[in-house]
């Protein structure tokens, strides 16, 4: 699994979204490697047709209705939107909130990212069955400095308690991911998938770093 969050990069504004997703099918195809993009949340509507998931970067326990500025999952669902990342570093909720969330959208049959920041989170939230644990150390986040390099034993350890809740939760590694190295190097150690943002969304060939990162997977 490899998912692409975009966050609110200027790089991915506007149709610039359209080309990204884009260039992503095609090497998703190719490679016959399962990508998912989290596009900027009012972009979403751009893409949602695309063949690849598409996922929200953040989703409120809120009812359907009178909830002005709250993203509800049941209406991105509508909106053919295939899941969400929950409790990324730079949106950090309650653990309440986490397992309403996880709980929810089981329940709408969508697919759930649940973002911890070391391995005592990822312990606790794989408990909940998400379909992914995503682990990113805070300080590693667009640094540029891979977390397979400066602290392989977090994935090695977070891969163990994911496996201790003998469930289908899968791991995710993310934080400072720029290279195909780094990918090969996080599965090597056990995880299952990677989480990236600014090592491909600022890339200056979305096409070349995409493909670099899909082939290292393979």
């Amino acid at each position: 699994m490899f998912v692409i969050n975009c966050k609110n990069y200027e790089e991915i504004a506007g149709d610039k979204i359209i080309k990204f997703v884009k260039t992503a099918e095609k090497i998703s195809k190719k490679y016959k490697v399962k990508i998912a993009i989290a596009p900027p949340q009012h972009l979403i509507g751009l893409v949602s047709n695309s063949s690849i998931p598409i996922l929200a970067q953040h989703i409120d326990d809120s009812k359907i209705g009178s909830t002005t500025g709250f993203v509800i999952p049941e209406l991105l669902k509508k909106s053919k939107v295939k899941g969400s990342l929950i409790n990324h570093s730079e949106h950090r909720i309650s653990s309440k909130e986490i397992q309403k969330l996880v709980l929810k959208l089981k329940e709408l049959k969508m697919l759930s990212i649940v973002c911890v920041k070391d391995v005592a989170e990822a312990r606790k939230y794989a408990k909940l069955n998400p379909d992914y644990i995503a682990i990113e150390p805070p300080e590693l986040i667009g640094s540029g400095k891979a977390v397979s390099k400066e602290r392989p034993e977090l994935i090695t350890k977070a891969a163990d308690a994911v496996k201790s809740a003998k469930n289908n939760t899968k791991l995710l590694c993310g934080a400072g991911i720029v290279s195909g190295e780094d990918v090969s190097k996080a599965v090597e150690l056990g995880s299952k998938g990677i989480l990236v943002a600014s090592g491909i969304i600022k890339a200056k060939n979305w096409d070349k770093i995409i493909s670099e990162f899909a082939k290292a997977l393979v």
